[in-house]
């Protein structure tokens, strides 16, 4: 926990700096994210919102994510993340947003998304960027290094730093 707690810090500290905002789009964290950023004493200048979609019916209710994408695709795949993350976005007005999706275990993996399976999507004002990642360990261990994950991501990203333009 310290560790995110750190990074979420540093993450308010560049976007204050930047005069931006954050919006999260959750669904294996659960709200992880959002929870590791309003740790921060002050995050309300730069944490705008954090929308929890665990069911592929909220990813398509409060982020707008094409309900034809979870049986074309699945709901732990590019595409969605990067709807999620364009959706929180839209509705957040934030610059900065990160979104997530994944099996976390220890049930729900199959041979092509195995438990640990993570994607993760950051939107950077019109860009976005997005990566899959495997996770070992337990449920809470997935969790643990999504959260750390998405949260460094939005760091890279806030210091200008791009990768995985999807």
């Amino acid at each position: 926990m310290k560790e995110t707690t750190q990074l979420a810090a540093e993450l308010g500290r560049r976007l204050q700096v930047l005069n931006a905002h954050v919006a999260t789009a959750e669904s294996c964290t659960g709200g992880g994210i959002a929870e590791a950023i309003t740790r921060i004493p002050g995050s309300s200048a730069w944490f705008e919102a954090g929308y929890v979609t665990y069911s592929n019916r909220q990813k398509t209710q409060q982020l707008g994510v094409p309900a034809e994408l979870f049986e074309q695709v699945g709901a732990v795949s590019r595409e969605v993340v990067e709807a999620m993350v364009r959706g929180a976005q839209r509705h957040s007005h934030a610059h900065f947003a990160v979104a997530v999706s994944g099996v976390a275990g220890p049930d729900g993996g199959s041979p092509s998304k195995p438990v640990g399976t993570v994607w993760l999507a950051w939107g950077v004002g019109d860009a976005v960027y997005s990566e899959m990642q495997f996770l070992p360990g337990s449920r809470d261990e997935v969790r643990r290094q999504t959260v750390k994950a998405a949260l460094e991501g939005l760091l890279r990203h806030a210091a200008g730093e791009i990768s995985n333009q999807g």
